[in-house]
């Protein structure tokens, strides 16, 4: 027990440092990728936090099946380096118990990545999708005081005085089918919900005139729409919906392969963990961190060929051909002398 607990305080000490690190200089990309976002629509502090709130899932997706790999690799080549490994051996636990004390954590781990990947980052997506089309909505449309022509959908529209998204003296006006259409207001407040822009007029009159007949309404409040917008498609409600619609329709099914390999590349790299963390300070160089480096690129190139060529198939196909090449390369290092 206080082995399992001494190993597990050396794997924190390595897997912190190394996941700060990655996940600092990955928030500074998608900041990057966020702020170049500027140069097309405007948003504010607390909107920028909100932009980055979604990158958090991909940023935690992409840093930790990396980051834990590489400190389970690192924790034992310092061990072995100190003689320690030598010691926990000669106490009977071989590497294949040490195996099965880091396996836990490591399947957890994996789990949880598939959930980060696989349900929330769809659900973020989306979200981000969402708000960055509203603002796009919003930038395009641009109506200035005390200037002719300008439109709002299909209504003429003129104003006196513009704060923000508050407008004083409102005039509408359009044609439909013989029917002129002519609305004024004291008041309007512009309203942007998921990229769908309305007016809501407050205090005002509505005529409607034709040739024979005039018709007058008084109103307190009216909403005028940018548009109506006809929504095609799959509307996101949960991710298991989600992947299923579009699994079945043929799309993404590359991404969802790429999700769940690498959220499972720590569960299935164990063994790579005993090869390259195992070795004698005496007799051999310490080359953990660049192997391991070797390995996480192999993995990721692999897969990424598998996810595009063989579709579904790669969920089988690349763990068992991992696990039977990393347990192959571990019986002939590890397993032999240890």
């Amino acid at each position: 027990m206080k082995i399992k607990s001494y190993l597990y305080s050396q794997l924190s000490l390595s897997f912190l440092p190394i996941f700060l690190g990655l996940y600092f200089i990955t928030s500074i990309i998608f900041l990057v990728k966020i702020a170049s976002l500027t140069s097309v629509i405007t948003i504010d502090g607390f909107e920028l936090f909100k932009l980055y709130s979604y990158t958090i899932p991909k940023i935690i997706f992409f840093t930790v099946p990396i980051s834990f790999f590489i400190s389970l690799v690192i924790t034992l080549a310092k061990l072995s380096s100190e003689y320690e490994l030598i010691v926990i051996t000669s106490f009977g636990l071989n590497p294949m118990k040490i195996l099965k004390i880091f396996f836990p954590t490591t399947l957890v781990l994996s789990l949880a990545l598939v959930v980060i990947s696989v349900g929330l980052i769809p659900k973020t997506d989306y979200l981000m999708d969402t708000f960055l089309a509203k603002k796009k909505k919003e930038a395009n449309f641009n109506i200035k005081a005390s200037e002719f022509g300008q439109k709002f959908g299909d209504w003429l529209i003129y104003i006196d005085k513009k704060d923000g998204k508050k407008y004083e003296n409102i005039k509408l006006f359009k044609t439909e089918k013989g029917l002129d259409q002519f609305i004024l207001a004291n008041e309007a407040v512009l309203n942007n919900k998921d990229g769908e822009l309305s007016f809501r007029l407050i205090n005002g009159k509505a005529f409607y005139i034709a040739d024979d007949e005039l018709n007058q309404i008084d109103y307190k409040t009216m909403d005028i729409n940018d548009s109506i917008v006809n929504k095609k498609g799959f509307i996101f409600t949960d991710a298991i919906n989600y992947w299923k619609y579009n699994l079945t329709r043929g799309s993404d099914i590359d991404d969802f392969t790429f999700f769940i390999l690498t959220s499972l590349f720590p569960l299935i790299s164990l063994f790579l963990v005993i090869a390259f963390g195992y070795y004698n300070p005496r007799y051999e160089k310490n080359r953990s961190i660049g192997l391991s480096l070797v390995a996480v690129v192999i993995y990721y190139v692999i897969t990424k060929y598998l996810t595009k060529n063989v579709d579904l198939h790669s969920l089988y196909i690349a763990p068992t051909l991992w696990i039977i090449g990393t347990y192959y390369l571990y019986t002939k290092t590890t397993k032999k002398l240890y």
